[in-house]
C-alpha cells in the first residue's frame, strides 16, 4: 500500500494534518498537493471540527514544492488556497524550516507557532521566479509592505527570532516544547464556541478587504447571528452560574 503523503486525525474537535514525506523535506509535489486539497475539502464539510492544526513530519515543515504535472503540464488548484478557504481557525505548527511554497502554506493559516530552530523565506526570486501561491499578497498583509518587499526582492531567509520580531510568526518555542505548546492551544480552541471561532475569522479576514464602515457592519451582522445559536445561550448561562461552558456547535 502506497504511503500517504498527507495524514489527518480528528480528536476533541481538532483536525491535525501532517505533511508526511519527511525524507523529501515535505516537498509539495502533485500527490501531496492533491491529498492536502482533499483533506481540506473533507474538513470543511465536517461540523465536528472546530479548528485545524497543520504540521510536518520530521524536522522540516516544508522546503517548498511544485505541483506542475510532468504528464499534463497543467497546474492543479493550489492546496494553499484549499487551506486558506477553510472556515475554521487554522494553526501552522512550524516544526522546522518553511521555505518557498512551504512558507506560503504557513501564510494561508491564521496563526503560526514556530520551533526556535526554524528558518523562513520566499527565495523564488533567486531562481528568476516570484511566489505564485499567495506569497506576495499574504506576506504583506501579515508583516507589512516594506518588510515583505525586502524578503521577496532579496530572497533572504529569516531565523525564528527575526520572524517573531517582524510578526511573521506568533510564537517561538523550543523544539522540545512545540508539541506541548500546540496541545495547550488546541485545548483552548476546543473549549470555545465553534460558531464564534468561525465568525471571528470571517470578520477579520473579510474586513481587511473592506472599508472600515463595511467591516463594522459585517462585525455587527455576525454578532447578531450568534444570538440565534444555543451556544450563545450556554455562554451566558455558564457565566451566570460560574462554571465552564459546554459548547455543542449549534
Amino acid at each position: 500500500m502506497a504511503e500517504q503523503h498527507v495524514t489527518c486525525s480528528i480528536t476533541n474537535h481538532i483536525a491535525r494534518i501532517t505533511l508526511n514525506m519527511p525524507q523529501a523535506g515535505n516537498w509539495l509535489d502533485l500527490i501531496m498537493a492533491q491529498e492536502l486539497s482533499e483533506v481540506c475539502e473533507q474538513i470543511n464539510g465536517n461540523q465536528d471540527v472546530y479548528s485545524v492544526f497543520l504540521t510536518g513530519a520530521g524536522t522540516v515543515f516544508s522546503n517548498g514544492g511544485d505541483f506542475l504535472s510532468a504528464d499534463s503540464g497543467l497546474k492543479m488548484v493550489s492546496p494553499v488556497e484549499s487551506l486558506a478557504s477553510l472556515d475554521k481557525p487554522v494553526v501552522a505548527i512550524l516544526n522546522g524550516d518553511a521555505i518557498g511554497m512551504g512558507l506560503e502554506l504557513a501564510l494561508a493559516c491564521d496563526l503560526r507557532i514556530a520551533a526556535n530552530t526554524g528558518h523562513f523565506g520566499l527565495p523564488q526570486i533567486i531562481q528568476g521566479q516570484i511566489p505564485a501561491n499567495g506569497g506576495t499578497q499574504r506576506l504583506s498583509r501579515v508583516i507589512g509592505k516594506s518588510a515583505s518587499l525586502e524578503m521577496i526582492l532579496t530572497g533572504k531567509i529569516l531565523d525564528a527570532v527575526t520572524a517573531l520580531e517582524i510578526g511573521l510568526v506568533n510564537r517561538v518555542v523550543k523544539t522540545t516544547e512545540l508539541n506541548s505548546e500546540a496541545d495547550q492551544l488546541a485545548a483552548s480552541l476546543a473549549a470555545k464556541a465553534p460558531f464564534a471561532l468561525r465568525y471571528v475569522k470571517e470578520a477579520v479576514n473579510k474586513g481587511l478587504d473592506m472599508p472600515l464602515e463595511q467591516g463594522l457592519r459585517l462585525e455587527a451582522d455576525l454578532y447578531f447571528l450568534l444570538h440565534s445559536t444555543t451556544d450563545r445561550t450556554e455562554g451566558i448561562q455558564s457565566f451566570l452560574q460560574k462554571r465552564q461552558p459546554k459548547y455543542r456547535g449549534n
